[in-house]
C-alpha cells in the first residue's frame, strides 16, 4: 500500500508540473526563446489595457516571443535589417484571441522574411465596446513608444508596416498620424463584422497564393459591374492596387488623390481571387425593349455567368464577367436570350447580334476581340461558341 501510495503521490506532482510548465509558456526548440500566447480576459477582470508585443520569425513562425520593457527589443530576436509587420487587432467581445491572427502571421512569413509582431491588446479591447474606444488613443501611444525604440536601433521608419483590423485599424492610423506619416505603410478594414472578417480571410489568401487580387478605381460598384470601369490609368498613373504586400501595392505613388474607391470581384471560396472580363453584345438592331442575354464561360473544370442587360431603344450592353481561370484557357461561351414575358403581348422569338469579350484592365489602345460574326440567338435556348482566345 505504501508503494501505490508513493506512486500516486509521484503522479500527482508530475501532473502538476506539466500544468505549471504549460501555464508558463512552451519552448521553442530552434529558437531556445520561450514562446508566449494571447492573454485572456472577461468582463469580471475589467478593461485595463495590459498590452503584449509578441514577436514572430521566419524561423519561429508558431511561437511568440515577449518583447519585454526597456531594452527587451535588443535582447529578443528582432532583425533590424529586416522590414516589420506590426498586427493590431480590434474589439474583442468575449475577450479571446482573434482566430485569424495565426493565419495571418503565417502567411506573411510564408511569404517574405521579416520581423511579425502582433500587438495583444485583448484585456484593453474586452468588456463594452466604449470601452475598448477609450483605449485606442493609450494603446496607439504604446505602440508609437515601441516603434520609437525600434527607430533608436536604426530601423527604418519605411519599413514599418502596420496591419490594422476592426477597431485596430483605427488605432493604425493614429499611430501613423503620431509619427507624422513618415512609416512605410498601414493597411486597415471597416469595424463591421461582416466586412473585416472577409477582408482578412481575403489577405490571408492573397499572400499564400500566386494569383493576383485586383481592384479597379469606380466611382460606384453598380458602375463596376456594368463595366464602366475598365483600365488602370484614371485618376491616376498605374491605379489598380493589389491586396498583399507588393511594394506600393503595385500602384506608383506619384501624386495620388485623397480617397479613391476600388472594387473587384471574388470566389466564395479560397484562394477568391478571380479573373475579370468584359463581356458585350451588340444588337444588329435596336429594340423597343429591354433586351437580356446570359454569358456563360465554360472551361475543362469551370463554369461562370453574368446576365447582360441592353436598355431599349439602345444598341449595345455590357457587363463584368468573373471566372476562374484566364480567358484565354476559357473554351466555350454559351449565350441565351431570355425574353422578356408580358400579358398582353409576345416578345420577339429572336435577336441578332455580335459578341464580344476582353480581359481586363483594358488599356486604352485595346479593343475587345469579338466572333466574326453576327450570332442568331433563338428565345430561352442555349447556343455555343468556340472563344478563340490566345494566351499571351
Amino acid at each position: 500500500m505504501v508503494e501505490d501510495l508513493k506512486r500516486k503521490v509521484l503522479i500527482v506532482l508530475t501532473v502538476l508540473l506539466l500544468l505549471s510548465s504549460a501555464q508558463a509558456g512552451s519552448t521553442d526548440r530552434l529558437s531556445g526563446h520561450q514562446c508566449t500566447d494571447f492573454q485572456t480576459a472577461n468582463f469580471l477582470r475589467g478593461s485595463k489595457l495590459k498590452v503584449q508585443f509578441l514577436l514572430f520569425t521566419h524561423s519561429s513562425p508558431s511561437c511568440g516571443e515577449l518583447i519585454l520593457a526597456d531594452d527587451g527589443i535588443k535582447n529578443c530576436s528582432f532583425n533590424s535589417s529586416l522590414e516589420t509587420k506590426i498586427i493590431i487587432h480590434g474589439f474583442r467581445a468575449l475577450g479571446t484571441k482573434p482566430s485569424w491572427i495565426e493565419g495571418l502571421v503565417h502567411a506573411i512569413l510564408h511569404s517574405s522574411q521579416v520581423n511579425v509582431i502582433a500587438v495583444d491588446w485583448i484585456y484593453g479591447s474586452t468588456a463594452a465596446y466604449p470601452s475598448a474606444v477609450e483605449n485606442v488613443t493609450l494603446l496607439a501611444l504604446s505602440i508609437s513608444q515601441l516603434i520609437s525604440k525600434l527607430l533608436a536601433l536604426g530601423v527604418s521608419g519605411t519599413s514599418i508596416h502596420i496591419i490594422g483590423v476592426s477597431l485596430g485599424a483605427h488605432v493604425a492610423g493614429l499611430v501613423g498620424h503620431f509619427h507624422g506619416g513618415q512609416l512605410g505603410r498601414i493597411t486597415g478594414y471597416k469595424y463591421l463584422i461582416c466586412d473585416h472578417m472577409r477582408a482578412v480571410h481575403l489577405y490571408v489568401s492573397a499572400l499564400k497564393h500566386s494569383c493576383l487580387m485586383v481592384a479597379f478605381p469606380c466611382a460606384s460598384h453598380q458602375d463596376f459591374l456594368n463595366g464602366r470601369c475598365l483600365d488602370c490609368v484614371d485618376p491616376f498613373l498605374y491605379s489598380c492596387p493589389r491586396i498583399g504586400l507588393q511594394e506600393q501595392a503595385g500602384v506608383n505613388m506619384r501624386k495620388l488623390p485623397k480617397e479613391v474607391k476600388v472594387y473587384l470581384m471574388t470566389s466564395p471560396s479560397a484562394p477568391f481571387c478571380v479573373h475579370h472580363s468584359l463581356v458585350e453584345f451588340h444588337l444588329q438592331k435596336t429594340r423597343n425593349t429591354v433586351t437580356s442575354i446570359e454569358i456563360t464561360f465554360f472551361s475543362n473544370s469551370t463554369k461562370d455567368t453574368a446576365k447582360i442587360t441592353i436598355p431599349k431603344h439602345q444598341e449595345m450592353g455590357k457587363r463584368l464577367l468573373a471566372h476562374s481561370v484566364p480567358l484565354c484557357q476559357i473554351n466555350r461561351v454559351t449565350l441565351k436570350y431570355l425574353p422578356k414575358s408580358q400579358f398582353w403581348r409576345k416578345d420577339e422569338s429572336f435577336i441578332v447580334g455580335k459578341f464580344c469579350a476582353a480581359p481586363l484592365p483594358l488599356a486604352s489602345n485595346r479593343t475587345t476581340s469579338c466572333l466574326p460574326w453576327n450570332l442568331t440567338l433563338p428565345s430561352k435556348t442555349d447556343i455555343s461558341y468556340e472563344l478563340p482566345t490566345a494566351c499571351a
